[in-house]
């Protein structure tokens, strides 16, 4: 008897959607559309359509793990694994580790793959697709949806002979430009890729085996050689890194025999960048639409996010305008699929705006720097319930905590003392220190960090209940 393993990609980076989205804090982690959760909190409570489906399988990136695991459990997702890749490899290794996973705990596993970006409203179709996939006797089958406009940012998947409620697959054809895919509307046996499929667990391991071995050893034994890590499984960094980075599409899909496509005819839309943010977006009378603090006066099909001030503009047309608290994204919403060329150029420069928020997650809750000087530094510390810093020593700077709402421990070399709201300490360069969060609310702070060198990587840590030691 088969078995619905859901399985959610979670380790992309969302280029397109900077400046909001960086690698530092990618799109998956993000409320891009303002419902509430973010794309990877509203693809993991999908799962109240899946019928009697199995826990989720995540696979994700070593620097995400946590941030995983925490909005996770916020929605109360049902997750069975998290899966850690050493290094990004693209969706054939990725799919592979959930799907050795899925042997391991399921005699006849039926992967579900989804990706963090997929924005589907309405969630009874979905599930009725689901059924639909989960009950074919086709070992892979792709999800297609019908086409609404001759849309040039999506792959498209040709329709061959009808076979009950799916499609052979005739053809892959890639991104067209717009004539093609007019042509390809025209036709009407064409649907967008989704990039979602139903895989046979077993059968993708045995055509990865066939068409990619050396995927598929450098896979299998990255994830015999695993170690556990707290919650997550961590694969062999070393032997991962021998795999050769490709897609399922290349490395799979495209060379299998009678795979199957199944029509969706339901609302999606892959946020792939800021045209398809604004389109999901309320717009007024002139297709105007504002997320945030915005102004607009004299202009239409104008989108605008502003995530810290005020923004305004006048007699702008077919714009997309991003705030952000340490960059601002202006660009034609013809050319929002460029995106990514400028964040090349901003990292050919050294900037690490095109990495790097100013607000930085970390397991215990995030920093914030709010002013940066010669030799200072001022940082807004929030700390999570039950959280706490690992010891540790700088060796070229002093920090100052001044604690503004909540309770705080403080361990500097061998004193230990509670602080709270309008207290401080003092941390001389070279002390061994540690915060902790012993109450239930969150635990807020300002650093003031003096001294030669103020880098992340001036740290030295003795013990760190995250692992990182």
């Amino acid at each position: 008897m088969n078995t619905l393993v859901p399985v959610l990609l979670a380790g992309g980076s969302g280029t397109r959607l900077w400046p909001t989205s960086r690698k530092s804090y990618p799109k998956q982690f993000v409320d891009l559309t303002l419902s509430g959760d973010s794309f990877l909190q509203s693809t993991l409570k999908r799962s109240t359509v899946m019928a009697d489906a199995s826990p989720w399988i995540i696979v994700t990136g070593e620097d995400y793990r946590f941030l995983v695991a925490q909005q996770a459990r916020e929605v109360s997702a049902n997750v069975g694994s998290i899966l850690l890749e050493p290094a990004a490899r693209n969706t054939a290794p990725a799919i592979a580790l959930a799907a050795f996973e899925a042997i391991t705990l399921y005699d006849s596993p039926k992967l579900l793959v989804q990706t963090a970006d997929h924005f589907i409203k309405d969630l009874d179709m979905f599930g009725s697709v689901i059924g639909k996939a989960f009950a074919s006797e086709a070992s892979f089958v792709l999800f297609g949806v019908k086409p609404t406009r001759p849309e040039t940012g999506y792959g498209y998947i040709e329709c061959g002979d009808a076979r009950g409620n799916e499609f052979l697959v005739s053809s892959f054809q890639e991104k067209p430009d717009v004539k093609v895919a007019e042509s390809f509307l025209r036709t009407g046996n064409f649907l967008w890729n989704s990039g979602m499929f139903m895989l046979d667990a077993n059968a993708y391991l045995e055509a990865l085996q066939t068409f990619e071995p050396t995927i598929y050893q450098a896979c299998k034994q990255a994830f015999d050689n695993a170690s556990r890590d707290l919650d997550f499984k961590r694969m062999d960094a070393k032997v991962f890194a021998e795999s050769p980075s490709i897609s399922i599409d290349y490395a799979v899909l495209e060379r299998v025999q009678n795979l199957c496509v199944i029509p969706y005819h339901g609302d999606w839309s892959d946020i792939g960048a800021w045209d398809s943010v604004a389109e999901l977006s309320t717009r007024d009378a002139n297709g105007n639409s504002i997320q945030g603090d915005g102004m607009l006066i004299d202009s239409k099909n104008t989108f605008i996010r502003s995530e810290s001030r005020l923004v305004t503009g006048i007699g702008l047309d077919h714009l997309v305008v991003v705030e952000t608290r340490d960059a601002i994204l202006v660009a034609d919403s013809s050319k929002a699929q460029d995106v990514k060329t400028l964040v090349d150029a901003i990292k050919s420069n050294r900037r690490k705006e095109a990495t790097e928020h100013q607000k930085i997650y970390r397991p215990w809750g995030s920093y914030e720097t709010l002013v940066l000087g010669d030799r200072f530094q001022v940082k807004q510390i929030v700390m999570n319930p039950g959280a706490s810093l690992s010891l540790q020593m700088h060796h070229h700077r002093a920090e100052h905590w001044v604690v503004v709402s909540g309770t705080a421990e403080v361990q500097v070399d061998d004193t230990i003392q509670m602080l709270t709201e309008d207290q401080s300490v003092y941390i001389p360069i070279g002390s061994k220190h540690r915060l902790a969060n012993l109450g239930k609310l969150p635990l807020i702070l300002i650093e003031v960090q003096s001294g030669g060198y103020l880098g992340e990587d001036d740290i030295t840590r003795f013990d760190d209940v995250y692992g990182r030691k």
